[in-house]
């Protein structure tokens, strides 16, 4: 497509051949008027003629094209300038034209039945390097939305919901319910075996901690093989009552633990003591700074993992718009009914939207030649046919010097 500069000297030219042969015609005329002053020569009258006519020919094609865009020589002559002065017409013209001719149901219904996108898009997604290409371009427009996201704005956002969350949430029921379905798993049994363990660990590791600290609360009189022998007693003794409480699941202990924490999940329930402390610390969480802070760490973690993601070749992102394109294209090239629906929804749709909203489309055409400068409007039509416009002064030049040569021959035949 040739651009705005490129028409303009296609123009210039075209105008400058039609000026140009009007000229000839001038000098023509000019140099066989001498001639026929100082010759009867016949043939000097048949070329006067032509000459005097291509003059004429020319003078008024001028005018007709001249008279579109501009007004001839700057005068303001009725019904020239006809483009600038009857721009609202032409736009609306234009657009009744436009949706008359083009997109009526007559016209457009044969290229809809044609249509047939669902197995077009099955085909192109059958192709692994149109995956790969359609799997980067999503890539590339999702780091694109993620990197010009407002920071601030997001961060405001998430802590307009986080506010409103902690502000509603039932703190003391959650923990309750909590504690309740950590006891219904069985959940505190692997916590009281998980302590109890450490607790053997401990006792294993510090014997000698043990056995100084029997020493240090013994008397100077008890000789030391009976501290040692009481520090491995309790040692054992300590052990032994581990080891009874690990292998036996109804021991009082882990009852008794059982029980403390069912006593534990009734007081989150209804005890103000824990009432208060829960809503102090909501309000603590709640106080404007710190939850903004939470909110910018949040999405600044969010935003930088999501990136680190969607920038790597392998990442677990790219793995699943793969797998989800080659789903949906083997999806469509295995369902033909599938296609079928899709194709009947497009055409459907794409049908009717065309019809009721062709209107729409006058009116843009419409109001945007409406709403160009009428010089503007002028200059733009006249670059794209004001070169072919020019043919019109040529013609018009040689016709009416054809024209003007045949009715020199008449005249002279008749005469």
């Amino acid at each position: 497509m040739a651009t705005v500069d490129e028409k303009e000297l296609q123009l210039r030219k075209h105008k400058r051949l039609a000026t140009g042969l009007f000229v000839l015609m001038v000098f023509i005329y000019i140099i066989t008027v001498i001639l026929h002053k100082q010759s009867n020569a016949a043939w000097i009258g048949y070329v006067e003629a032509f000459s005097e006519a291509g003059m004429v020919g020319a003078l008024a094609d001028w005018f007709a094209v001249t008279a579109l865009f501009h007004y001839p020589l700057g005068l303001r002559i009725p019904h020239t300038n006809l483009i600038q002065n009857s721009k609202e017409r032409i736009g609306n013209n234009l657009g009744d034209f436009v949706v008359s001719n083009f997109l009526n149901d007559k016209n457009i219904r044969p290229y809809i039945e044609k249509i047939s996108i669902a197995s077009t898009v099955a085909t192109w997604l059958g192709k692994e390097k149109n995956v790969q290409a359609f799997s980067n371009e999503l890539i590339h427009i999702l780091k694109d939305i993620v990197e010009k996201l407002d920071d601030d704005f997001v961060a405001a956002m998430i802590y307009k919901k986080g506010k409103s969350l902690v502000q509603d949430i039932d703190l003391n029921g959650i923990l309750a319910n909590a504690v309740k379905y950590f006891i219904d798993k069985n959940e505190h049994e692997r916590l009281i075996n998980f302590a109890l363990g450490k607790i053997k660990m401990y006792v294993q590791e510090n014997e000698d901690v043990v056995r100084d600290r029997v020493k240090k609360e013994s008397s100077i009189l008890i000789p030391g093989f009976v501290d040692n022998l009481i520090a491995n007693k309790l040692i054992k003794g300590i052990n032994t009552y581990i080891n009874e409480i690990e292998t036996d699941k109804k021991h009082p202990i882990r009852k008794e633990l059982e029980q403390q924490l069912y006593l534990f999940e009734a007081d989150l329930r209804s005890s103000e003591k824990w009432k208060n402390e829960l809503d102090n610390l909501r309000n603590d969480l709640l106080a404007n700074e710190k939850l903004d802070n939470y909110s910018k760490d949040i999405w600044a973690k969010i935003k930088a993992s999501a990136l680190e993601d969607l920038n790597a070749e392998n990442s677990g992102i790219r793995r699943y718009i793969i797998k989800t394109i080659h789903e949906i294209g083997d999806n469509l090239n295995n369902d033909g009914e599938l296609r079928s629906k899709i194709d009947k929804w497009i055409k459907y749709n794409a049908y009717n939207y065309i019809l009721h909203n062709s209107q729409k489309v006058s009116s843009l055409i419409s109001n945007t030649v409406g709403n160009w400068e009428g010089k503007e409007l002028s200059n733009k039509l006249e670059l794209e046919v004001g070169k072919d416009l020019q043919f019109i002064r040529i013609n018009g030049t040689l016709v009416g010097g054809l024209v003007g040569l045949i009715i020199h021959i008449l005249t002279v035949l008749l005469s």
